[in-house]
């Protein structure tokens, strides 16, 4: 058998020899595409490829994109948190506090603001920021969250 190599140029573009690494760093070097091919085969050019194969009609067609998630609930919503939801939680008997622990009231009280929206594995979650409460945003299921039209309230 008979091998031969076809040598296909793409924009290959040298760097001024300068003695300055900089000047290295900032060009970059494109190397030919090189590979083997069988004695009477014809090369292929990246428009033959394109039309005659088969494989590359398929590869041609637009992916699939995935769909878009629809969300229960959109960012910038005013949210406030079902207590009795949230006390009977996964996500309350994972922080370890008593019972009846009062430094969390602001989440059922005060008004929160729904930042970004998110499906997990265990379903779909909110990410929610409390309005001048000096805490950390916190990622909670949107089934606990009780939608509200704006914030009634003056905060002290």
């Amino acid at each position: 058998m008979f091998m031969a190599f076809s040598l296909t140029l793409y924009n290959i573009s040298f760097p001024r020899l300068s003695h300055t690494p900089q000047a290295l760093r900032k060009k970059h070097v494109h190397f030919p595409l090189i590979r083997a091919v069988q004695g009477g085969e014809e090369p292929d050019t990246p428009q033959t490829k394109s039309e005659g194969s088969p494989n590359a009609q398929s590869a041609s067609a637009a992916p699939k994109t995935p769909k878009k998630p629809v969300y229960s609930m959109k960012k910038g919503q005013i949210v406030r948190v079902d207590k009795e939801k949230y006390l009977n939680s996964i996500n309350y008997l994972s922080v370890g506090h008593p019972p009846y622990y009062k430094g969390l009231d602001y989440i059922y009280e005060d008004r929160g603001e729904v930042l970004d929206m998110r499906i997990f594995d265990t379903g779909e979650h909110a990410l929610v920021a409390w309005v001048g409460v000096p805490t950390a945003p916190a990622w909670l299921p949107t089934y606990m969250l009780i939608k509200s039209e704006k914030l009634n309230y003056e905060r002290l």
